[in-house]
């Protein structure tokens, strides 16, 4: 039956991922069966008599409590088969499922349909296409594990049953899960239910049982024979099993003589030496309990010390009192009764003092603070201070500088407002009964007076931050001293290790006190040091985490409280302010907590300055609410930002770091300053410009003095001077480095207001940029507004002008090269106020120079295209005849006289020649054009010679004008030049 499975895999021998896969010799696959492994190797042999030959067998001693092999004395195939069965016809499933399985026929279900083969048709239709397939490919790829049978017959039957057997149950994936192993363990033709349960089926059933106990009997018989082999070694250990007891015996009474030496020699040299170590230990132990009594005397005066230290606000000297107890108490007086709730006790205790301490240094803080501000900057009770910072340093209380914080801004509100209170009640005007509102009252003050008390308050929180500065200093001392002996520290430990290591460590030899269990090398140097029990002192410091002995054991002396906080090594240092101070080592602080710390103490100073000014900007807001610091004239805002500049740096000075807040509302009234001084001067300037008439105007002398001023390298408005017996003249021209102008009234006064933007810029340099930019609004305004008066003709409507003559063309030229002259002055006075980066600001400058210089040409050309109509005008009607001079000579000498006459005053000499020959170029063209149009030509003829009187009495009335003199006129390219 197994024979006819050959689907069944069969691994190859001690390998388990490897199977056959070809016919192979029979004689190399399947070898003889061995007997199974010895189970006592190295069985003796040869003489049983020797000693040497019973050394590798099973000991008696050693193996008497162990279950080997010669223990089982059951039948082992008796063993095996199951006594409960009455027969062994049993089926299979009795015999795997026990006696109580009984086969019996299951009734059918109601509720279940009868399934029959007919069911499973269309299945057996769709799944059969696909098991052809699988069979191809099985034939082609036949698996690996594949088994030839053919091989078995070559072999006795014994050896069948023995292949078969390993083929399926040794494998070493044995699982009834896996459908071939299923299949060859349970052959499933032996049970078909087509026809019905039959004789057929029983007798299959019980084929499969008698072949699975054939089985069972083949192992029963191969393990059997495997005994039988191993039966030698059991009656070698027989015989052997005398001379083990001849060898304990011998062992026995060696042992027994042993001990007796032993015991002689303990009595002879052991037992005195032992009782004069047992004597020093018990010394030592009195010693100890002695000194134990002593410390908790002490310990027991802990409580009122700290009261009594308390008393006098020594908070420092209480905490480490505190300190010292807790360790005494948990390393020396550990596990004593009466101690038990006084760890409890001084937690509670420490806890008091930690609010006690913050307490005292929040009233520190308020006396400190809000003392009389006076010149003097002294330190209130430095030494308290001090005593109070270690002390919560020494508790970690890192957070108590913003107790002093909050004390800040509370003095900072007071201060404010004390000043506004004492300031009011020396005004009559204000009646506080009426008045009720201190911000109300404040806003009843005018400006010096305001003024006045906004200087108090600069003053009082300039003393203020340099108090704060000195408090803030002290404690910012104290925490680097702490960091710095931290330092210190860690560097002497440093080189204590580098030194223990070089001198290496000394091994002593040590033996056991076994009645004691004590080192006696430890026995030894507790009675040598107990004279010195600072030393050991010293020595239990360096491990504190050792534990106490018992009462009958040696240990170190113990020391009192003061010995044992000796261990707290301190160094004196001394305080920015002469206070000497004792560091601890005790300060459980990292250097990276204490930087911090340092640097939020630093960073407390400048919130000082930045709460100083917040609280300056709340009372400049507070009185700019009703438009008050917008009203104010030039030298009343300069005052005003004088002041709060002069405030600025003093913080900045004080504390190291600038604040914006104050500057930000300097900046942003002074942005509103600049818009209201910029649009009342360019309201005015409008105004002077719509009413001016475009006339030459007297120059006073103050303006005269203001130029000179200008030339002598100092823009500013000279200081009005007291008003002179014999007053001054004005001028008719204004002389500016030797050269005169001719100016109308609003150019004077445009000066006056360009140095009033540059004094501004000197007074309160944040507003150059807004200066400089409305310096040039106002410029190209001025230069825009005239141009569409005069070149435009709008005087004519806005001022009632008749015409617009040639002179007030050329006075407006000359206006503008007034404000021309001083564009360069102007702006190098804001380059050397701007930062480099701004300097692209000064680009404004160069592009109203431009637009000035074109404004000028337009004006020139102007009056050039004046003459030019003219010229066109006149010459047009020009005929050559008698008389000579003719009469358009003559009209034109008499315009140009006149045109000479208008500018010759307003205008530089070089200017006005430049013109006239400009004019003198425009005439000679017309006339040429004329000349060409009448034929007239320079051949000497009656024509020309009249062309050439006219010419000459031109050119003897033009040359014959005041500066004109020498001007080259060229008359000779009237004529056309012959080819």
């Amino acid at each position: 039956m197994a024979s006819s499975h050959s689907s069944s895999p069969v691994p190859q021998s001690k390998s388990s991922d490897a199977f056959f896969k070809k016919e192979m010799d029979a004689s190399k696959r399947f070898r003889p069966v061995q007997s199974l492994p010895d189970v006592c190797p190295k069985e003796p042999t040869g003489n049983v008599g020797d000693p040497s030959n019973l050394r590798d067998s099973p000991s008696l001693v050693a193996d008497q409590h162990r279950w080997t092999i010669y223990h089982s004395t059951v039948n082992l195939p008796a063993a095996l088969n199951d006594p409960r069965l009455a027969k062994r016809e049993s089926d299979f499933f009795t015999k795997t499922w026990g006696v109580d399985f009984v086969d019996t026929e299951v009734t059918p279900s109601f509720y279940l349909p009868q399934i029959t083969k007919e069911h499973f048709a269309l299945y057996q239709q769709e799944i059969t296409p696909r098991e052809k397939i699988h069979e191809k490919c099985k034939n082609i790829c036949p698996p690996k594990d594949t088994f030839d049978r053919t091989l078995l017959h070559t072999h006795g039957e014994r050896d069948t049953f023995l292949v078969c057997l390993f083929q399926i149950f040794m494998k070493p994936d044995f699982a009834l899960e896996d459908s071939i192993t299923f299949n060859a363990v349970l052959p499933w033709s032996h049970f078909n239910t087509a026809g019905g349960k039959g004789n057929r089926d029983a007798a299959s059933s019980k084929l499969l049982q008698e072949k699975l106990s054939h089985y069972l009997d083949i192992v029963e018989v191969n393990i059997a024979h495997q005994i039988s082999l191993r039966s030698e070694a059991f009656f070698h250990a027989m015989t052997s099993q005398h001379e083990l007891q001849d060898y304990l015996r011998k062992t026995s009474q060696a042992v027994k003589l042993l001990r007796e030496k032993i015991s002689q020699i303990d009595k002879v040299m052991c037992e005195g030496s032992l009782r004069v170590l047992r004597l020093s230990l018990t010394r030592n132990n009195c010693i100890k309990a002695y000194n134990k009594l002593k410390l908790m005397a002490t310990v027991h005066q802990t409580q009122p010390t700290v009261q009594l230290l308390l008393s006098t606000s020594e908070f420092v000297g209480a905490l480490d009192l505190i300190a010292t107890t807790q360790e005494v108490l948990q390393q020396e007086l550990q596990g004593i009764h009466s101690f038990r709730h006084l760890g409890s006790q001084l937690c509670e205790l420490e806890k008091l003092i930690d609010k006690m301490m913050i307490a005292e240094f929040s009233t520190y803080a308020r006396n400190d603070l809000n003392r009389p501000l006076e010149d003097d900057c002294q330190i209130l009770e430095e030494e308290r201070l001090v005593s109070l910072v270690f002390g919560l340093l020494k508790q970690r209380k890192l957070n108590f500088y913003e107790i002093y914080g909050d004390e800040m801004i509370i003095t900072a509100k007071n201060i404010i407002k004390q000043c506004v209170v004492n300031t009011v009640s020396q005004i009559e005007e204000i009646d506080t009964e009426v008045v009720v509102k201190l911000a109300d009252q404040m806003r009843m003050m005018n400006f010096p007076q305001w003024f006045d008390l906004l200087k108090n308050i600069f003053s009082k929180f300039t003393i203020f931050l340099k108090r704060i500065k000195a408090t803030l200093n002290i404690i910012r001392s104290v925490v680097l001293l702490v960091l710095d002996k931290n330092q210190k520290n860690r560097d002497l430990e440093d080189t204590l290790q580098k030194d223990s290591a070089k001198d290496g460590t000394v091994d002593t030899e040590v033996a056991y006190l076994t009645h004691e269990g004590m080192f006696i090398s430890d026995a030894f140097s507790e009675g040598d040091l107990t004279p010195v029990a600072a030393d050991t002192t010293s020595q239990r410091n360096i491990s504190p985490n050792s534990e106490p002995c018992s009462s009958d054991s040696v240990s170190e002396p113990e020391c009192t409280t003061d010995s044992s906080s000796s261990k707290e090594q301190t160094s004196s240092s001394v305080t920015p302010g002469g206070v000497e101070i004792m560091i601890g080592d005790d300060m459980k602080l990292t250097d990276l907590e204490l930087g911090r710390l340092a640097n939020n103490i630093q960073e407390l100073l400048y919130n000082a300055s930045d709460i100083c000014h917040d609280r300056s900007v709340k009372f400049l807001m507070a009185r700019a609410k009703d438009g008050f610091l917008e009203k104010l004239n030039s030298s009343e805002f300069v005052a005003l930002s004088r002041l709060m500049e002069g405030f600025i740096l003093d913080t900045e000075q004080i504390c190291g770091r600038k604040s914006m807040s104050l500057r930000g509302a300097l900046q942003s009234q002074a942005n509103r300053f600049v818009n209201r001084f910029h649009e009342e001067r360019k309201t005015k300037l409008s105004l002077l410009l719509d009413n001016e008439r475009w006339k030459q105007a007297e120059v006073p002398a103050e303006f005269q003095d203001l130029v000179d001023s200008v030339s002598d390298g100092r823009i500013s408005l000279p200081e009005k001077k007291a008003a002179a017996p014999e007053e001054r003249k004005p001028t008719e021209f204004l002389i500016v480095e030797g050269q005169k102008y001719a100016t109308v009234g609003t150019v004077l006064l445009l000066i006056r207001i360009i140095l009033e933007y540059c004094q501004c810029v000197d007074n309160i340099p944040s507003i150059t940029t807004d200066m400089l930019t409305r310096l040039s609004d106002l410029l190209k305004y001025f230069n825009s507004r005239s141009c569409q008066l005069v070149l435009g003709a709008g005087a004519l409507q806005v001022v009632g002008l008749k015409t617009i003559t040639t002179k007030n063309l050329a006075l407006s030229s000359r206006c503008l090269q007034l404000i021309v002259h001083y564009i360069p002055i102007i702006r190098a006075h804001f380059e050397a106020r701007l930062q480099p980066k701004q300097f692209s600001m000064l680009r404004h400058f160069d592009h109203i120079t431009k637009d000035y210089h074109d404004h000028i040409a337009e004006i020139s050309a102007k009056l050039v295209a004046i003459m030019d109509s003219l010229f066109d005008k006149l010459l047009s009607k020009y005929e050559v005849k008698a008389p000579v001079p003719s009469a358009c000579f003559r009209n034109i000498c008499k315009q140009m006289a006149k045109m000479h006459e208008a500018i010759y005053d307003l205008l530089p000499e070089e200017q006005t020649q430049m013109l006239f020959l400009r004019i003198n170029a425009s005439y000679k063209l017309h006339l040429k054009r004329q000349l060409a149009h009448l034929n007239v030509v320079n051949d000497g003829g009656p024509q020309n010679g009249l062309v050439t009187a006219d010419v000459a009495f031109y050119t003897g009335n033009l040359q014959a004008l005041k500066g004109l003199n020498n001007l080259d006129l060229n008359m000779a390219e009237i004529w056309e030049q012959k080819r």
